[in-house]
């Protein structure tokens, strides 16, 4: 009981985000190394990776690519912006919804890099209502001392990090 009310407490405080974050130097290959079941991945097998591009006007391209059970390739294009037009480049809105639709705000799902690593070799990204997180590294491989940290982060931030499932990750 204590730690369900433990947890709660932790869910209504604020998510802190790495407000330091370059988008450029954020861009590239980015590999899913864990996450949080959702509903928009329950297709993906494995070899989960999404590409990340600065765009001219400031947004930021995305491809989601993932292995499905039948080992065909799903991929999802979609594009990110600041959540706030004054506000960090670690606080964004994604949408995967075509752009004729970008006016409805429910499009638009929450994006926010809660740890990076300053040279960029990992990151935590998830959602302030901790619906989402993701574990993410741009290389397809993590070892497991570093997995270990940034999940007990996760849960440090309110996250169910009980929940989250490794994702296998092909040479390919």
């Amino acid at each position: 009981m204590l730690e369900g009310v433990l947890l709660m407490t932790i869910a209504a405080t604020p998510l802190p985000t790495q407000d330091w974050v370059d988008l450029a130097r954020y861009g590239g290959r980015w590999y899913e190394i864990a996450r949080l079941p959702n509903r928009f991945q329950d297709q993906c097998a494995g070899d989960v990776a999404a590409t990340y591009t600065l765009r001219p006007d400031g947004r930021v391209s995305v491809v989601n690519e993932c292995r499905r059970g039948d080992g065909r390739t799903a991929r999802a294009e979609g594009v990110a912006r600041r959540a706030d037009d004054k506000g960090p480049a670690s606080r964004l809105k994604v949408r995967f919804a075509p752009a004729v639709l970008s006016f409805l705000p429910f499009v638009w799902g929450d994006y926010w890099i809660l740890e990076l690593d300053r040279d960029y070799r990992h990151a935590v990204v998830g959602s302030p209502s901790r619906e989402y997180l993701w574990i993410l590294s741009p290389s397809p491989e993590m070892d497991a001392a570093t997995y270990e940290s940034l999940a007990a982060a996760a849960g440090r931030l309110g996250f169910d990090a009980a929940r989250l499932v490794r994702t296998p990750q092909s040479s390919r």
